[in-house]
């Protein structure tokens, strides 16, 4: 009874975030992330890198393709939270290990920024960077084992919100 009871207060935690004003800005950012990078790299970008020496070249390939890898890992996870909102998918399904933006946390993109890179390139990156940390931070208040019970930061803030106001 306890094991469902914590599921019950997971469900209502999930249900306040994905309904939250929170998570719509955060969608919006992440996707138009996902835009503006596209945008660079099939643009300006490539047309840096053709100016490159091989090792500048090189350096600029890897860290754009982690990058990428970087923001699809976060649009997974903005689609998951979206379907959930959109009742497409359930909180449990949503819940799986898979759909956990650290489930594979040894994948993640690791990576040093290189002073060849341009500097567009260089601010990309560091925005994604911020952004997955910032979507990681809330994957793990939402999906813990305890969550309702123990979440911090924003999620707290909007559940704080709504008990206060009924919701």
């Amino acid at each position: 009874m306890e094991e469902r009871t914590g599921f019950i207060d997971m469900v209502g935690v999930i249900d306040n975030f994905i309904k939250s004003a929170l998570f719509s800005r955060t969608f919006r950012e992440g996707m138009a992330l996902v835009e503006e990078t596209a945008n660079y790299l099939d643009g300006e970008g490539r047309e840096v890198s053709k100016s490159m020496v091989r090792a500048e070249a090189l350096s600029y390939a890897g860290s754009s393709m982690r990058l990428t890898t970087q923001l699809m890992q976060i649009a997974s996870w903005l689609l998951v939270m979206r379907a959930l909102r959109e009742g497409d998918m359930s909180v449990e399904d949503a819940s799986e290990a898979k759909y956990r933006i650290r489930a594979n946390e040894e994948n993640r993109p690791k990576r040093s920024l290189s002073d060849a890179l341009p500097e567009d390139l260089a601010a990309l990156i560091k925005h994604s960077d911020r952004l997955y940390d910032r979507i990681a931070r809330l994957d793990d208040d939402l999906f813990t084992k305890d969550a309702g019970k123990k979440v911090s930061g924003a999620v707290a803030q909007q559940m704080a919100l709504a008990k206060a106001f009924g919701k």
